[in-house]
C-alpha cells in the first residue's frame, strides 16, 4: 500500500506531514506505516495500491480521471479564494520595473513543468486574456526553483502556487529579492486521490476526521483549515493550454 503527501512535504512540513498521516491512517485502520518519499510521483499516483494522495489539478484532469478516484480537496484559506481553490502568485523581481505581467512581455518566463496547472496552465491562460507572449521559457523542475531562477536573474518573471508563495515568503530569506506582481483566477486546488478500488467516502471523513484531531500547531504549519467536496467536472472544466514550443 502506498501514501503520499508530497506536493508541500518541505522540510520544515515535513514533521507535521507526518503526524497528518498517522491521523489519516488511525481513521482508516489501514496503509502503509510511512508516507512514500522516494517513488517517482507519476509512479505513485498510478499505483494500484494507492491508498492516499496529493495530486495537481492538470495532472488530474489530463491523464489521471480515469485511474483514480476523487476524494476531496484541503482547504488552505489563500485570499481571494473559495474554500478549497487557490490561483497563482505572478512574482518578479523587486527592483524590476513592471507592475502588471502585460509588461513582462516579450521577457524570460520560469516555470516548473508543463503539466503543472499553477506553474504553467494557469498562468498562460491568464496570460492568453491579454494577449501577453513571452520571448523565452525556462523550465525549472519545482516552484521553488521558479522562484530562485527569478530571484538571481535566469528569469524575469513566473508563476507559483499560491501556498507555495506563502511558504517561501514564510521560510526563505532570498524572498526579500521577489515581489508580487498579480494573481490569476482561482480554480480547483489540490486534490487528494485514491485508487479505484477504494471507499472514497470513507476516505474523506477519515480525512476530515484526522484533520480534527491535529494540534493546531499542526494545523497553522500546514495552512490546513479544513476539507472540502469540489465537483469532478470543475477540475475537468478547467482551460489546459499547450505546452511549450
Amino acid at each position: 500500500m502506498t501514501a503520499m503527501l508530497g506536493m508541500y512535504d518541505i522540510p520544515q512540513l515535513a514533521g507535521a506531514n507526518d503526524k497528518f498521516w498517522e491521523a489519516i491512517r488511525k481513521e482508516l485502520g489501514e496503509g502503509p506505516e510511512l508516507l512514500d518519499r522516494r517513488r517517482d510521483l507519476w509512479e505513485i499516483w498510478r499505483d494500484p495500491d494507492l491508498v492516499f494522495a496529493q495530486t495537481c489539478g492538470m495532472p488530474f484532469r489530463t491523464t489521471l480521471h480515469g485511474y483514480v478516484s476523487l476524494v476531496g480537496t484541503p482547504d488552505y484559506n489563500l485570499p481571494g479564494c473559495a474554500p478549497g481553490y487557490y490561483n497563482s502568485v505572478i512574482i518578479a523581481r523587486a527592483d524590476s520595473i513592471g507592475q502588471t505581467l502585460t509588461d513582462f512581455a516579450g521577457q524570460r518566463f520560469a516555470y516548473n513543468e508543463p503539466i503543472s496547472q499553477s506553474g504553467w496552465a494557469a498562468p498562460m491562460t491568464h496570460a492568453a486574456r491579454s494577449g501577453t507572449t513571452f520571448r523565452h521559457f525556462v523550465q525549472t523542475g519545482g516552484h521553488k526553483e521558479s522562484a530562485i531562477a527569478v530571484a538571481v536573474g535566469r528569469a524575469d518573471t513566473a508563476a507559483i502556487d499560491a501556498l507555495t508563495w506563502a511558504l517561501i515568503i514564510q521560510y526563505e530569506s532570498w524572498a526579500e529579492a521577489l515581489r508580487e506582481v498579480e494573481r490569476t483566477t482561482p480554480t480547483p486546488g489540490l486534490p487528494y486521490i485514491t485508487s479505484k478500488t477504494r471507499n472514497t467516502a470513507q476516505i474523506f471523513e477519515g480525512v476530515q476526521c484526522a484533520i480534527a484531531a491535529l494540534s493546531d500547531a499542526d494545523r497553522e504549519t500546514l495552512h490546513l483549515r479544513g476539507l472540502v467536496k469540489i465537483a469532478e467536472q470543475a477540475y475537468l472544466d478547467v482551460p489546459t493550454p499547450p505546452p511549450p514550443s
